[in-house]
């Protein structure tokens, strides 16, 4: 008996199965290997607060630049004249010079308070704790009239005659003044970064060092310090900008530096805030230039801690926009 047509012929396959004419691939599929389509997270806050982020940005821009009282000709005018250069100069002298002397007395002052000498310890501690306990300004002021406490120096055998004596009014004067000030004032935070860089170096690395015979000068020299210096360059990068900005203060007593200088020409010119703006992108250039400095030296010193150093601004943009141009834009399209 022969079965009818429709009973043994095999049912064809479902039309949702097979590739449309048009596309020549299975819908919800990808374009070419037949996997499902990728969709990214739509972030939806994280949108809206990048837009009302610029939004407030491009406000504060244009209040900024279409605002006639900030007198950007001005500010031009003012932004590399000769007063002003003078004292940008004098502020990068002072800040280089202040930051060296107060490392150098502060890397002494940490050495001897991590030593198991009480009286170097103790010393050490008082001069932190007296220069750290003291606003700036009054020590600067402390020491600009010093001549009222000590009239004369001398140099002479202790608790006897002094064979040179000289007037401490005509020893001190403004600039020497800021300077002691500031390094005595750097020293003390100085000590205390370094002494917390050598704490944070493992004490195997010292035993390990004691076991070859190494010596602890030498142990502190070569094996603890380079260590040390990964916590001790962040800490000092920005010490250095804020001594940086600290000069500043030094206008008090009349040294000639970058604020000092701005005040000189809008107290005759009585353009203030020009002035102000003059010294206020000067010390973010400086800033600017000082950050970028300290991200490399940061790097430096991060070899032998990490296994791959961390990218520079540049290798991030490049990596960047490598990836922006492998992106299969026909996902998006999709």
């Amino acid at each position: 008996m022969v079965s009818p047509p429709d009973l043994t012929d095999s049912a064809p396959a479902p039309s949702a199965a097979r590739p449309t004419a048009s596309s020549g691939r299975i819908p919800g599929l990808g374009p070419d290997d037949g996997l499902p389509r990728i969709v990214p997270r739509r972030r939806v806050g994280r949108l809206l607060s990048a837009a009302v982020a610029l939004l407030l940005f491009a406000m504060v821009v244009n209040s900024v630049v279409r605002n006639r009282a900030f007198q950007w000709e001005v500010v031009g005018l003012y932004f590399t004249s000769g007063a002003v250069l003078d004292g940008l100069l004098l502020t990068l002298w002072l800040t280089g010079l202040v930051m060296v002397l107060g490392f150098l007395l502060g890397i002494p002052l940490a050495v001897m308070r991590l030593s198991d000498n009480p009286v170097l310890a103790t010393l050490s501690w008082g001069f932190v704790w007296i220069f750290r306990s003291t606003p700036l300004l009054v020590q600067l002021l402390f020491w600009f009239n010093i001549g009222a406490l000590y009239p004369t120096l001398g140099l002479g055998i202790p608790f006897g005659p002094q064979f040179v004596t000289v007037k401490t009014v005509n020893l001190l004067g403004p600039a020497l003044t800021a300077v002691i000030g500031l390094t005595l004032h750097e020293a003390a935070y100085a000590a205390e970064v370094v002494r917390g860089g050598i704490l944070s170096v493992d004490a195997g690395q010292t035993e390990a060092a004691q076991a070859l015979g190494i010596g602890r000068a030498r142990t502190l020299r070569r094996i603890v310090v380079p260590q040390a210096m990964r916590s001790i360059v962040p800490t000092a990068g920005n010490m250095l900008i804020g001594t940086l900005k600290g000069t500043s203060i030094v206008s008090v007593l009349a040294v000639h530096d970058l604020l000092y200088s701005a005040q000189l020409v809008y107290n005759q010119t009585y353009q203030v805030i020009p002035l102000l703006m003059v010294a206020t992108l000067w010390y973010i250039a400086v800033t600017t230039v000082l950050s970028v400095g300290q991200f490399y030296v940061e790097r430096h010193y991060a070899r032998g801690a990490a296994r791959a150093l961390p990218p520079t601004p540049v290798q991030r943009l490049r990596t960047r926009l490598a990836a922006y141009r492998r992106s299969p834009r026909s996902l998006h399209s999709l």
